[in-house]
């Protein structure tokens, strides 16, 4: 990969560089002011697929550094570095997130070769720091029309024991020419072209097709389905679920419906109406992202969830950061005294396994565990993950 490191401090600058060396990353480009670096990637004919950016710098400091980034539509990879207090440097990366930039890791100095090998050792290859394309009304349309729709599912663990318990439902678009099409690139269109209904039963339909598989296999998990907010406008959606769930005949508790509440809603009347229904007949209800966007207090004690989940961007790297960590704990010590289950996302690394291990956490899922994959995928995975499970804990 071709990298730009970029630090003002000459001697970290050479600190860095070698330690990046000895990972085995050559092609390196060192520059100690903000102004070159800006320069070169302004250059059509510099491609670097990694930005390393210190954040404290005379002239073009890192958060103005970020919105030039923003501006050229950089495409590649970003690690952000900084001596400064913690907090700021996870605000810098909620920014740089903000600006819809590829943010890979955040490191506080002094930087250690650990660290680095951390972060860029998953990093995805450059043909996926290409602009994403967003599908227009029509093209969905006609993709639901084809039923292209397919779902992945991400296993989720007992925190404590390993045990496979639950999966999450993940919507992907088999598209006849451009492949693997992924959610961010075509969930927003079905919610503001009214079509977030059918594609919604679609992704139900085929998970409760799958949960029967399992069922049949004498597997006891879980499915989560992810609905949106823009689901909960009509009465009858609770009498649609739960008559899907009834007609393959599987128990209504084996089914979670997700909500995320993406957009502010006018009308909470139907809303609670709805998914209070739904509770009634022990389907579970998970609050999903709890901590981001509009997820609020305010849903917990408005509608009868009985499952929280942790954000990603709270649990990857609590372990090493005083203020995920005590959002975190403070997220689980609530669920606990609200008597509901907690799922944590975005388990990155043993490390982050380990920090949950020692919390209230119920469930948890990520790359560590398991990437999304398709459905019949799953009992490989389940196989492979037997092995595993006893080496990392030790059963």
């Amino acid at each position: 990969m071709n990298i730009l490191l970029v630090d003002d401090d000459t001697f970290m600058l050479k600190i860095i560089h070698r330690q990046l060396a000895n990972l085995g990353f050559h092609k390196i480009t060192a520059v100690d002011n903000s102004s070159t670096a800006l320069a070169l990637l302004e250059d059509a004919g510099n491609s670097f697929e990694i930005l390393l950016l210190d954040l404290q710098m005379p002239g073009i400091d890192g958060v103005e550094f970020i919105r030039h980034l923003d501006r050229l539509e950089y495409p590649g990879g970003v690690v952000l570095i900084s001596g400064q207090d913690e907090r700021i440097l996870l605000t810098a990366e909620k920014l740089a997130n903000s600006h819809n930039l590829r943010v890979f890791g955040a490191l506080h100095k002094p930087v250690t070769p650990e660290q680095l090998d951390k972060v860029l050792r998953y990093v995805p290859d450059s043909a996926k720091f290409q602009s994403r394309k967003v599908y227009g009304p029509e093209a969905l349309r006609e993709g639901l029309a084809r039923r292209e729709l397919v779902n992945f599912y991400q296993p989720q663990i007992d925190i404590r024991s390993g045990q496979f318990t639950s999966v999450e439902t993940l919507v992907r678009w088999q598209h006849p020419e451009d492949g693997l099409v992924f959610p961010d690139q075509f969930i927003g269109t079905a919610e503001d072209h009214g079509l977030i209904d059918e594609l919604t039963n679609q992704v139900l339909s085929n998970a409760l097709e799958q949960a029967k598989a399992c069922e049949k296999k004498g597997w006891k998990i879980r499915f989560s389905v992810n609905i949106s907010m823009d689901n909960l406008v009509s009465l009858d959606f609770a009498d649609r679920v739960i008559n899907s769930v009834e007609s393959v005949n599987i128990p209504l508790s084996d089914i979670v419906l997700e909500v995320t509440e993406s957009r502010l809603i006018k009308d909470r009347l139907a809303p609670m109406d709805i998914l209070t229904r739904i509770r009634l007949k022990h389907i579970g209800l998970s609050i999903d992202d709890f901590g981001t966007g509009h997820s609020s207090l305010a849903q917990l004690r408005d509608i009868p969830f009985d499952e929280l989940k942790i954000d990603r961007s709270f649990i990857h790297g609590a372990h090493n950061h005083s203020a995920l960590r005590a959002i975190v704990v403070a997220s689980l010590g609530m669920a606990q005294q609200l008597g509901i289950r907690t799922v944590a996302e975005g388990i990155e690394d043993i490390d982050d396994l380990m920090f949950l291990q020692a919390t209230s956490c119920d469930l948890g899922q990520g790359y560590f565990i398991a990437r999304p994959m398709p459905a019949e995928d799953l009992e490989q995975w389940r196989k492979d993950w037997q092995t595993r499970r006893r080496e990392i804990f030790r059963q």
